[in-house]
This record gives C-alpha cells, structure tokens and sequence, in this order.
C-alpha cells in the first residue's frame, strides 16, 4: 500500500515519460551505432576493392612490361640486321629516340589510370554526406 501511496496519482504521469524518453535515447544510440558500423563496413569494402584494383594493375604492367621489352629487343636486333653498315648508328639512334617518346607517353598514362576522380573513398564520402544532410533540419 506504501507503494501506491508513494505514486500517487501525479507521479503515475511522470514515471512514463521518464522510461520512454530513455527508450527512444537508447533507440536512437542504438540506430546511431548501427549506421557507423555499416559506414565503418563500407570503409573497409572500399579499401578491399581498392587494393584489389592496384594488385590486378601491378601484375597486368608487370606482365604488359615483359612481354614489351622482350618484343622490343627482338625488333630493334632485327632492323639493326636489316640496315646497311653505314646507316645502322642512326637507326639505333631513332629506335632510342622513339622508345624514349613512347615511355614518356605510357607513363603519363599509367599515371591518369591510377588517379580517380574524387578518391578511392568517393562512395564512402558521398554517403556521409547524405547522412548528414538527413540529420539537418
């Protein structure tokens, strides 16, 4: 009896707002802490798929590299054979002019593959914005 007396018919109100306003702060910690752990996941899908971008690159120029200078060795002995005695210093010159070129030119383009626009994180970062946009008013 103590115990209904101690409530009251007053304190009967202030007793459920109490317990709900903790459940919707738990409530809304708990979605707060499921959506950083789905960003932290798509964190770590992004740099997986990065990393795998980079090794397939690395063993496809590694593999392109061979195979080219293997080839470019091959040609370059054949037109020195096939160049009179007296033209074969300009045409290793050229040859060495022309690889020079054509690695300056390979260069420049291996180096525009391996820059993305926006980052590796770009998703990533698209997405935290959204999130934050939803949670302005």
């Amino acid at each position: 009896m103590t115990t209904e007396q101690e409530r009251g018919p007053g304190n009967e109100h202030q007793a459920a707002p109490a317990s709900g306003l903790m459940a919707s702060l738990r409530r809304m910690l708990s979605h707060s802490i499921e959506m950083l752990q789905i960003r932290v996941e798509q964190i770590s899908l992004d740099l997986e798929a990065e990393k795998l971008r980079l090794f397939s690159v690395l063993a496809q120029s590694l593999l392109a590299l061979l195979m080219a200078a293997a080839a470019l060795g091959m040609l370059s002995l054949c037109a020195l054979l096939l160049t009179p005695e007296a033209w074969r210093w300009l045409t290793a010159l050229a040859l060495g002019l022309l690889y020079l070129g054509l690695s300056c030119l390979f260069w420049r383009r291996a180096r525009q593959n391996l820059s993305q626009p926006g980052g590796a994180f770009a998703g990533t970062v698209a997405e935290l914005a959204r999130d934050r946009g939803a949670l302005e008013p």
